[in-house]
């Protein structure tokens, strides 16, 4: 993933504006982006446990 990348075509969009295939690499990298962080959430989530007063460790779990 290239942050670099993604901001370099914002950066152009604002200024310029982007070719078409520019928009499309832009779509792209975007929604590879929101993947992986949406992934790397939900692994930390995954392994996130919620400890009471008493020292119990509980598993946090999804909502249904």
């Amino acid at each position: 993933m290239n942050i670099e990348r993604i901001n370099e075509l914002a950066r152009k969009s604002r200024e310029v504006g982007l070719t078409d295939s520019e928009k499309q690499e832009q779509a792209k990298l975007r929604a590879e982006y929101v993947a992986s962080f949406r992934a790397s959430l939900k692994s930390q989530l995954d392994n996130t446990y919620i400890v009471d007063d008493k020292g119990n460790k509980t598993k946090l779990e999804p909502k249904k």
